[in-house]
């Protein structure tokens, strides 16, 4: 670790600065108590929202399967529909493509060699010829390959021939984010860098219903998808999911829990987190408004707006690190549009400004304490310090 010091001193300074004060401040969250280590985060429906002819029909799911049943169907629906990927045909790293190739045949489902600018650039080619491919990346820290077709060419189709041509069919699937043991190549979170070039959609579910309905608006989407998959919910997550064919909003966030004091945005695993952190700040009396992005971008700022009308404090997670990321984007704009309903600083509660560390996750990454204690910085913040009257006097 010391030898990083010398190659990049500013940013391990800033880093330990940060980590440091995370383990500090978390004092006084640890010191309020555990939350109940059980928690039911499986969710029903919403049939406001998804409409379904038949809503007893449901079986449980993990979202990895979740994810499988949408793509059997979207393959079964459209016969233009294409998956492939590295190892897909055997099912994929993740087991999450298990039995179509079986049912679909090579020609629909099918392997592509080791290489993401190869097979992305082959996505938008089906694509711009009207078929409605599946690409699956399967890591999302090895999307990198493929950044320059899909922010060049994926991006930019529609707009560079004047809509004569588009690939809005492409849908991109990775497994993203950290599961406790991954590493700097195995744990990373990518939307950041997606979200700040046009004409690309961006979309994180929170669980197997989300999951199913989300990917399967995707698939059909008008625009090109990079659909992220929080892979650590792949097995941890189960629901009652709808047999049926459903979608669910693209480009519409969720009020997850209604709440007066503070508002907080997230997305994907963390609103687990978000959930747990409100179950504690109730415990001091404190209601929590939690709102689960599940688009990134074109992201539903009007949904938080009127949250944060109404509490006058926002917090913003996710696991990608706090510069420059998402979250910066929201905090700006609600600080233009919110400006005078705020009753205390927008706080970020995001990774660190380093590579994703290995043996360091715990500390790096969002969690129910760090959120805790945000959500009391918050609440118990002064627009005017004593010391700031005192002076004044």
């Amino acid at each position: 670790q010391f030898n990083h010091i010398q190659i990049y001193p500013s940013m391990l300074k800033k880093s330990l600065s940060q980590i440091t004060k995370s383990l500090s401040v978390s004092k006084r969250a640890f010191a309020a108590g555990f939350p109940p280590f059980e928690m039911d985060f499986a969710e029903t429906p919403d049939l406001s929202e998804i409409k379904l002819e038949d809503p007893s029909n449901k079986k449980k799911l993990n979202m990895c399967q979740a994810v499988t049943q949408a793509m059997d169907t979207a393959l079964a629906k459209d016969p233009t529909t294409l998956l492939f990927g590295e190892d897909v045909k055997f099912g994929g790293v993740f087991r999450s493509a298990v039995g179509l190739n079986e049912k679909y045949g090579d020609n629909r489902v099918f392997n592509t060699p080791l290489s993401e600018q190869g097979l992305m650039g082959f996505g938008i080619g089906c694509a711009s010829n009207g078929a409605r491919p599946i690409a699956e990346i399967q890591f999302a820290d090895y999307i990198f390959p493929a950044f320059d077709q899909l922010v060049n060419e994926a991006a930019k189709f529609r707009y560079r021939s004047a809509s004569l041509y588009n690939v809005g069919s492409l849908t991109v699937r990775a497994a993203y984010g950290a599961v406790g043991h991954g590493g700097h190549y195995h744990s990373q979170s990518p939307e950041g860098f997606f979200a700040h070039c046009p004409g690309l959609t961006i979309v994180v579910p929170r669980g197997p219903i989300q999951a199913k309905g989300l990917l399967l608006a995707s698939i059909f989407h008008s625009d090109p998808v990079i659909f992220f998959e929080p892979k650590i919910l792949y097995r941890m997550a189960e629901e009652e999911v709808p047999e049926e064919y459903y979608e669910i909003p693209i480009g519409k966030a969720e009020v997850v829990k209604e709440g007066k004091d503070v508002t907080i945005v997230g997305f994907g695993a963390l609103v687990r987190q978000m959930k747990m952190a409100a179950k504690m700040a109730e415990e001091k009396g404190i209601s929590c408004e939690l709102i689960d992005l599940r688009t990134i971008m074109p992201y539903d700022i009007e949904t938080i707006i009127k949250s944060v009308e109404k509490t006058g404090r926002l917090i913003i997670t996710h696991e990608a690190p706090v510069t420059a990321g998402v979250g910066a984007e929201i905090a700006a704009k609600v600080g233009e549009k919110c400006f005078l309903n705020m009753e205390s600083p927008v706080k970020r509660v995001c990774g660190y400004d380093t590579p994703f560390p290995f043996v360091h996750e715990p500390l790096y990454l969002p969690n129910r304490f760090r959120l805790f204690d945000a959500i009391l910085e918050s609440v118990e913040y002064q627009l005017f310090s004593n010391s700031l009257i005192k002076k004044k006097k």
